[in-house]
């Protein structure tokens, strides 16, 4: 399909009641609708339009010339007017066009012209085709023979911004007559929704999914943070369903009220009500109602709950068409109350590269470019600024008036200005409009509206949950944030009022419930820990709980959970982060910080963390109080050593593991001399010294066996193996791998299990049985996978990049019509896509090859050079290197069925 891009006119149309057609004329309706449907894709395509999008019967349409687009509808119209429609039903189509710049991608359109077309539309007749000002303006002097277009004025679409001046097409062949357009003007849909100086951005799915509630309840209550927008999705939720409510939508605004005694007089003044002496005004609003269809908008009730849910539950008691829409901090609490909570705005990835393209499928960063653009309309997002924009709008969480205020911004800071003083952003996020209210005109007093309303108990448990990074659990929060004046089975209860008043999230994952704070009101909530003097306190109580979760995980890391325990972690990492950072600041001493490495260093080695837990490591073996020699400081030594070794820095490793082997033979550590032997016996592999590496690994092996330490036996066993293999001896090393796989599977350590399969791999390919050790390398990259080993995937990939690389014909290929050159340039150029995605994988997580792996694969990646040209090849390298870790992972799976030569 061939779609126009930048500025597009575009053509949206819809059957006018074709609900109520599907449900009287079934039968007639499908040779109908297929009819429909060839017309009007004749008229769009002779007038080089294109359809890029059906949704039931409703067609949408793009255009690089605006006079194609009403050349088009006009044909259409004609055409479907002509038609001999069944006598019992004839086709009235309504049709929009709009002129706007949109974006164009995955062969769809996005931008603020589509919302405007489609609002436009709605506001048409069946047989009517409407066309926006912008549009007018492009057609005016290209109209063709017999057209003119008529101005109806101006009207308020149902988008509640702008209104728009609508012209109407006509035709001498085409009817002239229609009712009022179905915009918020007309008097036939009464109402007093509020216009909008701002376009509405995003929110799409909300919408749909308010809609579809309101259809199914009586009352339905928006709740959400402070600044989400509950306000702005209520009033557009109301614009659209107008139709359904002949009595009108009515929007009663609660937020300046302080008396709750008002509430009752405030609704009356909106819908018009007036009072009569001696009689009570709630009796007076249900008989004035009692018979009316109408929806209801409340608007900022958290304040006035009590009188708001007394007003709310009489009217549905006494008047049966009466919907309500209200939005609140938290729900009213009565009998038939739905309860949508809103989401914060879409957010980028930030584990993805950022560039224009890619950010403008987030509502949060269409929302900042918008408001961005109305403060300085020169503003463009650029590849140097796309990944401080996509920083800015995760740190603000998406919420929209956090992210409005934030582009206000950009008269004077540019977006990395304005993303690195975000740590201060309750002195920059301020400046709203003048005109709205108090509590929107800064990031600050917008929370303080929502603390205000707490008891003084939810305060000090909302202050003490700042000290948590990243979310937490129940337990956590029971432990650490109890104490005077909160016990913990009082933690519960607080945990599910901030809940209920949006001021913390219940995130409900694999049947268990985790929580967390929005960044913003985390701030806020920090400074009033502080402000109460308990910061100190409970962030050593948040230390040790943490330190305690470490050295729970630790022996489970080689167990048969250590899946699910390197997820805990990976999930804790924010806090593990704090919890380390507490333990390394003055006054604490350094015996905590050794404590955490000697406990995280294998879920830092196994999820990629690299360069960050030696780092970790490191600062805390060079604190002074670190000197001491103890058990905890060789743990730490150990495992910076282990971090180090799979960074390539083999000197440094080398003298982590013996100053850790040294410690541990002086406080009588057996288990811990062997460690450090069979980590010693490992870089000395690497480093191609076999006889060291024998050496150091079968004094390890000897204390093992002293000890009875089966786990620890099967590693050396293992790495005994991979010496055996690299010097040849593979029936030796078949037998060290079989070994150390039984007693594994037996333990359930599913990391050394995919180790010792993946040295059966190696075996078998050195005696050229390739498919078995395809199988084997395959079997090992799945418990990667499963567990998360990044580094281990990455060497996955390569190995199974280089098998493609050998192989002798391509799957992809048709059986029995692929040459054989296609076939070697089909799996050279698979090989180096997977090769790429292997090296930015080992680049994100900082593991080199060791010296022997990188001259193996060199020499194949040379052979692939020549034989694909410079071009293609670094063509297929980067598209590979473009590919996530679980598309690589699939990609190299997928060659499965190559053969060897």
């Amino acid at each position: 399909m061939n779609l126009p891009d930048g500025t597009v006119t575009f053509l949206f149309t819809d059957i006018e009641g074709s609900i109520r057609l599907w449900d009287e004329h079934p039968q007639a309706m499908r040779p109908a609708l297929a009819r429909h449907d060839a017309l009007l894709r004749q008229a769009i395509e002779d007038n080089d339009g294109a359809v890029f999008k059906t949704v039931g019967d409703a067609f949408c349409a793009a255009f690089a010339i605006a006079p194609d687009a009403l050349a088009a509808a006009l044909a259409a119209q004609r055409a479907l007017h002509a038609e001999p429609w069944p006598e019992v039903l004839s086709l009235r189509v309504r049709m929009a066009l709009h002129t706007g710049a949109a974006e164009l991608r995955d062969e769809d359109y996005f931008g603020p012209p589509l919302n405007r077309v489609a609002r436009l539309l709605s506001a048409g007749h069946g047989a009517q085709a409407l066309v926006s000002a912008a549009a007018q303006e492009l057609i005016r002097d290209a109209l063709p023979a017999s057209c003119s277009l008529l101005s109806l004025g101006e009207h308020r679409l149902r988008d509640l911004s702008r209104p728009e001046t609508v012209f109407q097409l006509l035709h001498p062949d085409l009817p002239a007559e229609f009712p009022p357009l179905k915009s918020l003007d007309n008097p036939q849909l009464p109402n007093n929704l509020p216009e909008q100086i701002t376009s509405f951005i995003g929110r799409e799915k909300d919408i749909q999914a308010v809609k579809s509630l309101l259809d199914k309840t009586r009352l339905l209550t928006l709740t959400g943070s402070g600044g989400c927008g509950k306000t702005r999705l209520a009033l557009q939720v109301a614009a659209d369903v107008l139709e359904d409510c002949p009595d009108g939508a009515w929007f009663v605004e609660l937020a300046s009220l302080a008396d709750p005694a008002l509430v009752p007089q405030t609704v009356a003044q909106a819908l018009g009500v007036r009072e009569e002496p001696g009689k009570p005004l709630m009796q007076i609003l249900a008989a004035a109602l009692k018979a009316k269809r109408l929806l209801l908008v409340l608007d900022n009730c958290e304040h006035l709950l009590a009188a708001c849910a007394q007003l709310v539950d009489t009217l549905l008691r006494s008047c049966p068409g009466v919907r309500v829409l209200a939005s609140s901090r938290e729900g009213l609490g009565i009998a038939g109350e739905t309860v949508y909570r809103i989401p914060s705005l879409s957010l980028p990835d930030l584990k993805q590269r950022a560039t224009p393209q890619s950010l403008s499928a987030y509502e949060s960063v269409r929302l900042f470019v918008e408001r961005a653009m109305a403060a300085l309309p020169a503003f463009a997002v650029t590849n140097q600024s796309a990944p401080a924009l996509a920083q800015l709008c995760v740190r603000l969480d998406g919420i929209p008036l956090a992210v409005e205020l934030a582009a206000a911004r950009v008269r004077s800071l540019s977006v990395e200005d304005i993303n690195n003083r975000l740590g201060h952003r309750f002195r920059l996020l301020t400046g709203g409009s003048r005109t709205a209210l108090p509590r929107q005109q800064t990031l600050k007093a917008l929370i303080d509206w929502s603390y205000d309303l707490l008891s003084e108990q939810e305060k000090t448990f909302l202050a003490r949950l700042s000290v948590f990074a990243g979310g937490w659990t129940l337990a956590a929060a029971e432990k650490v944030c109890s104490g005077e004046a909160i016990e913990d089975w009082e933690a519960l209860d607080l945990l599910s009022s901030l809940v209920d008043k949006s001021l913390v999230l219940a995130l409900e994952k694999d049947d268990s419930v985790r929580y967390r704070m929005l960044e913003t009101v985390r701030e806020y909530a920090a400074v009033k820990l502080k402000e109460a003097g308990e910061e100190q306190a409970l962030r050593g109580k948040h230390r040790d709980w943490f330190l305690a979760l470490s050295e729970e995980a630790e022996p489970q890391l080689t167990g048969s959970e250590q899946g699910e325990w390197l997820n805990v972690l990976e999930t804790e990492h924010d806090n593990l982060r704090a919890a380390l950072q507490e333990s390394l600041s003055p006054p604490q001493g350094s015996e905590g910080s050794l404590r955490f490495c000697g406990a995280l260093w294998r879920f830092w080695l196994t999820r990629g963390y690299l360069a960050e837990g030696r780092e970790w490591c490191e600062d805390a073996l060079g604190r002074e109080a670190a000197i001491e020699r103890t058990a905890e400081k060789a743990k730490a030594l150990n495992g910076a050593g282990v971090l180090a070794t799979n960074q390539g820095d083999y000197s440094a490793a080398r003298a982590y593991y013996e100053q850790s082997l040294e410690v541990r033979r002086e406080v009588g550590d057996r288990l811990g001399i062997a460690a450090s032997l069979n980590n010693l016996g490992i870089m000395a592999r690497e480093q191609g010294d076999y006889a060291a590496a024998r050496t150091h690994l079968e004094q390890s092996l000897e204390i093992q066996r002293e000890i009875g330490a089966r786990q620890d036996i099967s590693r050396s066993l293992g790495n005994l193996g991979n010496v055996a293999s690299d010097l040849g001896d593979y029936a030796a090393a078949r037998a060290y791998f079989e070994q150390s796989l039984k007693i594994f599977r037996e333990i359930g350590d599913r990391q050394s299990i995919s180790n010792s399969l993946w040295g059966l791999g190696n075996v078998a390919l050195n005696h050229a049985d390739f498919a078995a050790s395809r199988a084997y390398y395959e079997q090992s990259l799945e418990i990667k996978r499963e567990i998360g080993n990044r580094q281990g995937i990455a060497e996955s990939l390569e190995v199974l990049a280089s098998l493609t690389f050998d192989s002798n014909n391509d799957v992809a290929a048709p059986l029995g019509t692929a040459t054989a050159a296609i076939n070697t340039e089909s799996r050279v150029q698979r090989a180096a896509r997977i090769w790429g995605a292997a090296q930015a994988l080992r680049e994100e997580i900082g593991a080199p090859q060791s010296p022997g792996e990188q001259a193996e694969q060199e020499g194949r990646i040379a052979t692939a050079r020549e034989t694909l040209g410079e071009d293609a090849f670094a063509a297929a390298w980067t598209e590979g290197r473009a590919m996530t870790t679980e598309q690589a992972v699939e990609y190299a799976l997928s060659t499965s069925q190559f053969t060897m030569t």
